[in-house]
């Protein structure tokens, strides 16, 4: 112990009385591990961390499956699950929800959920007032009940007694019970919740709307569970086998359920890649240290000659270089605090779950410690052991040059050589998500966004869904907004343009056998529109024709489809000759009728939906033939669409002053949201790759820099012997440019598997792409004659008698 204060002590003075060295080293070092508790903390919140409910371990989803993909469950497979399963403790159902809260001024849309009761009780989520739903009232007739979250109780006032209260919600008055506690319900979507409670039509076996969540009774496993269910569906299939056929049910743990695969794989891979920042700021800091070290070789000769042992002096280095890696890693928390707090600021919606705890804790403060612990090895361990190679003899001798250590510039050598393959490695990453993103801001959508407002109209549950009155109440409201002045096209359907049509359904080609197993139709996504949907949104109609006001409840079933349709399930053949089928959607029931014949009469290009990288099979139908309650708003104005959004919104309300204009958004906007996350991706690999050029650039300033001043005899002597100031400054640069470009070789290598690695999650671009892999190059060998030409310069100032006379 006693040793260790020694040590401990000895290493504070050298540290201070190197200021200039210990301040770049510990940025240096800061910076790396900054960046690394950073991302560490995303990848732990949202992948690694239990998640934030009583016993998570045994809460799970439960999915339909059908295909060996999940789907929501039908209203009457959950009841029968619930009824039938030996292995949980509590089942609850739950599906989205829209409501319009009654205001002064206007009414305002809230997002909200529908809960089986007991769903709080089965998480664990504590109530700050009032309780949770009870098991009678998820029953028809007493449903008028919500439970606030925290946020919106707060937002409407804190009232201590709301409890009791009624509040106006779709123009029907609803009871608050309660009030949940601020936490983890706050970050996610819903602001209130109500009972989900069934209809009688809605406990059919066909359509699959809801989502479940179970908690496993103690003792019971994962496999368990699965098995218990497979049997639960197998019976269920064999009592509807005419809906049930094919489907069965999937058991997961109840962690990052919504977060896609090539979003995980994005997470690891950013964590990947900010470790090869650390790693090149560990290379930077060793490089240093030599430097360093070659200064103090007269003190560690005379250590040496003084009885000091070669583990003494290891030990002493390896302690020096621990304490400045603790030093940058303390520095570096508090840099990943800032890091992280910009992250989360900069990180579009719905990237992560939203129960992801994006906060230091425990575990992220070991990583940090554990990262700056073996940040001070790697780039500790090769000064102090060659701190111990000194030979005391000659490093005493007065003028002696063997500190200068040829091993010891191989070694300096090597680690920027590392280093420029590392960052190679790093910013061909960086080129390839800038390439798919480019290539992804220039796919053709299949829509003009230019000039477009959207919005969506939560239209109450309590509403009436005869047909007739729903046509009547859209029809109405699309002339309103067509007479406010500006707009030019206005068209109401189920789903929107990039977003997605609204279904997906299930279908069959006319004249085709019809399948033994109902799960093995192929599915088209199914969309309800308006005469005038194409013309706002600037769909191009390829064949055929568009649909008409004459394309009514009362006119023969048409549809029309897109070319991805064509292409997939009518090759050689006319479309314009063909019908499908689909189960007939019945307006506001959660239920599914027999199946209609739906004459194709037109095809349409392609939109892209989602992330824009595939198209998918989609088909649309008029809207006058199967209106739906709720709907979605396209309006294609003369000017600004979003200067528009109040004059529209008071058209809305002079038909309908009970109904918000829910995420009013231009075109142009909901273009930007859809490709917030690769933007968001590029930015992040960007932003490490400026680090990790930065830090190389830095690398080979450094190795120059002390070459030259190892060199300045020799240098003296050529110019002595007739070398002029441009054919030293070339050596020294062309020494450089070797270096950067042996680097850049080996990191050839790192590039193909990082392209290999990001493939899934890009555009356009292969595992080897040479415009973004050279284009990396160039930056890199630029940057490594930049960094070097002061050193540069500097040798070809050197004045020969001087430099001799040194000696």
């Amino acid at each position: 112990m006693e040793t260790l204060l020694q040590n401990l002590r000895y290493t504070t003075r050298q540290l201070i009385k190197s200021p200039v060295f210990t301040i770049t080293a510990v940025l240096t070092l800061a910076l790396g591990i900054g960046a690394n508790t950073a991302i560490f903390t995303v990848v732990y919140g949202t992948l690694l961390a239990p998640m934030p409910y009583q016993e998570p371990n045994q809460l799970v989803m439960v999915w339909s499956k059908i295909q060996g993909g999940r789907n929501g469950i039908a209203a009457g497979d959950f009841t029968d699950w619930k009824n039938q399963n030996t292995v949980f403790s509590s089942l609850c159902a739950f599906t989205g929800g829209s409501f319009n809260l009654a205001t002064k001024d206007q009414p305002e849309y809230v997002q909200g959920q529908f809960t089986s009761p007991g769903m709080y009780k089965m998480l664990g989520v504590k109530f700050i007032l009032g309780r949770d739903f009870l098991a009678e009232e998820g029953t028809l007739g007493k449903e008028h009940e919500i439970i606030l979250m925290n946020k919106l109780w707060k937002r409407l006032g804190s009232d201590p007694l709301i409890v009791g209260k009624t509040m106006q919600i779709d123009g029907t008055p609803y009871t608050v019970v309660g009030v949940l506690a601020p936490g983890v319900t706050d970050r996610l979507d819903p602001e209130l919740v109500a009972p989900l409670a069934f209809k009688p039509d809605q406990l059919n076996h066909d359509f699959h709307w809801l989502l479940a969540m179970g908690r496993m009774r103690p003792g019971v496993t994962l496999q368990q569970a699965q098995s218990n269910m497979d049997a639960v569906t197998a019976n269920i299939a064999k009592a509807y086998p005419k809906s049930d056929t094919g489907w069965g049910a999937i058991v997961e743990p109840l962690q990052n359920d919504f977060l896609p695969k090539e979003r995980i794989q994005t997470l690891w891979i950013l964590l990947g890649a900010v470790g090869f920042v650390l790693l090149i700021a560990c290379v930077n800091v060793a490089n240093l240290l030599l430097a360093k070290g070659t200064t103090r070789q007269k003190e560690v000769a005379l250590r040496a000659a003084l009885g000091a042992s070669r583990r003494n002096i290891f030990v002493q280095f390896l302690t020096e270089n621990l304490l400045l890696a603790l030093t940058g890693g303390v520095l570096g928390i508090g840099v990943g605090v800032v890091a992280l707090r910009a992250l989360v600021a900069a990180m579009p919606q719905d990237t992560l779950p939203s129960e992801a705890d994006l906060s230091l804790n425990l575990p992220v403060l070991l990583f940090s410690l554990a990262a700056s612990t073996l940040a001070g090895l790697l780039f500790g361990c090769a000064p102090a052991w060659y701190a111990t190679r000194v030979d005391p003899a000659e490093a005493l001798k007065e003028g002696g040059r063997s500190g200068t250590g040829a091993g010891r510039q191989r070694l300096r050598r090597a680690l920027v050589i590392g280093e420029f393959a590392l960052a190679l490695t790093l910013l061909t990453g960086a080129g390839l998500a800038i390439h798919s993103f480019w290539n992804l801001t220039r796919v053709d959508l299949g829509v003009n966004t230019e000039h477009i407002l959207t919005f969506s109209l939560p239209v109450p549950d309590a509403r009436p869904k005869d047909p007739a009155r729903i046509t009547a109440y859209y029809q109405q409201m699309l002339a309103s907004i067509k007479g406010v002045p500006g707009v030019q096209d206005a068209s109401v359907s189920v789903g929107l343009p990039l977003f997605g049509p609204g279904f997906g359904m299930p279908f069959t080609l006319a004249g085709q056998p019809e399948f033994a197993d109902p799960s093995q139709r192929p599915n088209t996504s199914f969309g309800m529109v308006t005469p005038d949907y194409f013309r706002t949104f600037g769909i191009q109609v390829v064949r055929g024709r568009a649909f008409t006001d004459q394309d009514n409840a009362g006119s023969v079933h048409v549809a029309m489809v897109n070319e991805e349709f064509v292409k997939k399930f009518f090759k050689g053949k006319n479309p314009l000759d063909q019908r499908i089928n689909v189960e007939e959607l019945i307006p506001g029931v959660t239920k599914l009728g027999p199946y209609i014949s739906w004459q194709i009469v037109g095809v349409f290009h392609n939109v892209r939906n989602g992330d824009f990288r595939d198209d998918y099979p989609e088909t649309d139908i008029p809207f006058w033939q199967i209106p739906w309650p709720s709907a979605n708003f396209g309006v294609r104005t003369s000017g600004d669409p979003e200067i528009m959004t109040k004059s529209i919104a008071a058209a809305v309300h002079a038909v309908d002053p009970q109904i918000a204009v829910a995420e009013p958004r231009t075109m142009d906007q909901v273009k930007g949201l859809l490709l917030a996350g690769d933007r968001f991706t590029m930015i992040l690999f960007g932003s490490f790759a400026v680090v990790a050029l930065l830090l190389a650039a830095v690398g080979i300033y450094g190795v120059m820099a002390f070459t030259v001043a190892q060199r300045e005899h020799e240098i003296g002597l050529r110019m002595a012997l007739g070398a002029t100031r441009g054919h030293v400054v070339n050596l020294i640069l062309k020494e450089a440019v070797a270096l950067a470009t042996i680097g850049l070789t080996l990191g050839l290598a790192g590039a193909y598997m990082v392209g290999r690695t990001l493939h899934s999650t890009l555009y356009g671009v292969g595992s080897m792409d040479f415009l973004a892999t050279g284009a990396v190059a160039v930056v890199l060998v630029t940057a490594s004659v930049l960094a070097s030409w002061v050193p540069a310069r500097r040798a070809g100032a050197v004045q020969p008698m001087r430099a001799l006379r040194s000696e």
